[in-house]
């Protein structure tokens, strides 16, 4: 009906102008008295011809307002045209259109430009500064004084953040950034524990490494990156106690820690973008914690996770602890 209502106003002064038609035709046939019967004959094959013309132009204007709407719906970022239309109103509006996408095609070529660009000098940058920072933890280690004992962990952290910031751009590429190969787990997490060692003896806490021989197939890199985001949290939010890292037959690398845990009203959100919760409060509130928390690290982990299709999930609770578990073979991952 309400459709029906605005096609009858597009249409009103053709309508108008109809009616106007017909009574000039009825008072010229009255003036010359033309037999009654005449005029009623007249103007009911005007009403019925009006009413059909006006009948073909509704179902046509509808069949074209369907398919707008399925247009409207199933519409994307590549170029479509306009359904057919015609007229002088529909070609302006149709070269409108046109002019638009152009416009939108040229914006986003100018954006892919500017990210690219940027891309490209962050991630120079983050490459150029891990040089300083490497010669800087060099010259700090070879010295056994209460500074350089101070200093390591800062560095070690900064580097930590330089490599988060180096995950978070090339998150953004599509999977030609994924080397995929058979990797053996048991290799990987050795790697990645060895790197944390320090920080372990710094905070005086214990580890326990439960190992076994699985390979599985995925990126190396990123599979790395995601154990580590792991570790360094269980390590940041455990003041005493340890950490254990298990390597189960079905793939399954589960990291338990000893820590503050998450509040339960937490654990769903742990994921999002710049959360922080609970734990991060209490970071930013320990004078041993070494900074404020930036709820960037799980939400990189997450992402990862999405990029080698591997299955992430954490049980927690206040005061004794959290276990994250990295399913290598479980494709039930999280939903953004």
């Amino acid at each position: 009906m309400k459709f029906l209502l605005e096609f009858l106003r597009d249409r009103i002064y053709p309508i108008l102008w109809g009616i106007m038609a017909v009574a000039v035709c009825v008072l010229v046939f009255w003036l010359y008295s033309i037999r009654s019967e005449a005029i009623v004959y007249s103007v009911l094959l005007c009403v019925t011809v009006g009413l059909a013309v006006l009948t073909l132009d509704f179902v046509r204007e509808l069949r074209h307002h369907r398919a707008r709407l399925r247009s409207i719906r199933t519409a994307s970022y590549e170029r479509t045209d306009l359904v057919d239309e015609y007229g002088v109103a529909a070609t302006d509006y149709a070269d409108l259109v046109q002019a638009l996408w152009k416009r939108i095609e040229d914006i986003e070529d100018r954006r892919f430009t500017e990210r690219r660009e940027a891309k490209d000098y962050y991630t120079t940058w983050v490459h150029q500064i891990k040089t300083p920072l490497s010669v800087m933890q060099m010259l700090a280690k070879s010295e056994d004084t209460e500074l350089s004992r101070a200093i390591v962990p800062e560095l070690f952290r900064t580097e930590q953040y330089v490599d988060m910031a180096l995950g978070y751009i090339r998150l953004g590429e599509d999977a030609s950034d994924l080397a995929v190969r058979e990797c053996d787990l048991d290799e990987l997490i050795r790697a990645s524990v060895r790197r944390y060692a320090p920080q372990f003896i710094a905070k005086k806490l214990s580890f326990s490494y439960e190992p076994n021989k699985v390979k599985v197939v995925t990126d190396d890199k990123w599979f790395t990156f995601l154990l580590e985001q792991i570790l360094s949290n269980a390590i940041k939010y455990t003041y005493e106690g340890g950490v254990t890292v298990t390597l189960t037959d079905d793939a399954k690398v589960i990291v338990r820690d000893t820590g503050i845990g998450i509040a339960p009203e937490d654990v769903p959100r742990i994921f999002e973008k710049g959360f922080t919760g609970f734990n991060g409060r209490l970071a930013a509130n320990s004078e041993t914690n070494g900074g404020r928390a930036t709820g960037l690290g799980l939400y990189l982990c997450r992402k990862v996770a999405h990029k080698l299709n591997v299955g992430l999930s954490v049980e927690s609770e206040i005061g004794k602890g959290s276990a994250f578990t990295i399913d290598m073979r479980k494709e039930e991952i999280l939903t953004d």
